[in-house]
């Protein structure tokens, strides 16, 4: 079965950035995998926690809530720490990233854009360069080599790297330059489930109204920018991710 791996940085990212496609691909056939690099434990909106750690500890559990409404194959969340991306060492977390690529193989993988998305949260910027560099450094032999030699890991080169981007940005928030929209993933049939995911993350609940609104505002779609190609080509529109994907 083909693969599709979803690099996110906080728990309803998947939802809120990816749901659509991800429920889309998975009814299509795709095994759909999504690491998640932090359990959220510093997120504004806390629900009834009372520490970061319990808060970290039930927003695992919203996240294996809203993954089972996607049919995600297999979702994870990491322990680094949320609102601290930035401070952590690059190599090192790309290493782990890279054991992710080897294990799962997956032909496409879809992470934020460097810009951190339309909020432009540090931690979105983080994930979206430490999977960009992952999803190089997978394919190579010379990178990692103890998961090679020790692991018995195989290095793998996914086929496809897309950035999640949008034809908005939000008001009253700090300038964001979003990449250009070079796939658009008709997510209609799913935008519901979509919705309903992202309203498993009971803690960010003050945040519903917001997501919904813009949600139904625009066209029921979840729009990508191709960044990276395992064969070179020039650049042409595309409505499926998985487009020229060989197995």
């Amino acid at each position: 079965m083909p693969r599709l791996l979803c690099i996110t940085a906080h728990p309803d990212d998947e939802a809120g950035g990816f749901g659509g496609s991800l429920l889309l691909y998975r009814n299509r056939g795709v095994e759909t995998y999504v690491t998640c690099l932090t359990p959220g434990q510093a997120a504004r909106h806390r629900g009834n926690t009372a520490s970061g750690e319990e808060l970290a500890k039930v927003r695992r559990q919203e996240f294996a809530r809203s993954c089972e409404l996607l049919r995600v194959t297999q979702g994870e969340v990491l322990d680094y720490p949320d609102a601290g991306l930035d401070k952590l060492d690059f190599y090192s977390v790309v290493e782990t990233l890279v054991r992710r690529i080897r294990q799962i193989r997956p032909q496409v993988i879809l992470t934020f854009g460097s810009e951190g998305g339309v909020t432009a949260h540090p931690d979105h910027s983080m994930a979206s360069l430490f999977a960009t560099a992952a999803f190089h450094w997978a394919g190579r032999s010379n990178r990692f080599v103890e998961q090679l030699e020790k692991e018995k890991l195989q290095p793998h080169q996914a086929q496809k790297l897309y950035y999640a981007t949008a034809d908005f940005i939000l008001p009253d928030r700090q300038p964001v330059s979003l990449p250009p929209a070079t796939a658009t993933v008709d997510i209609g049939e799913y935008f519901e489930k979509k919705i309903e995911a992202f309203k498993q993350h009971i803690t960010q609940a003050p945040l519903f109204p917001l997501f919904e609104g813009r949600m139904r505002k625009g066209e029921r779609v979840e729009k990508f920018h191709l960044v990276a190609a395992s064969t070179p080509r020039e650049i042409a529109y595309e409505t499926d991710l998985m487009a020229g994907v060989v197995e």
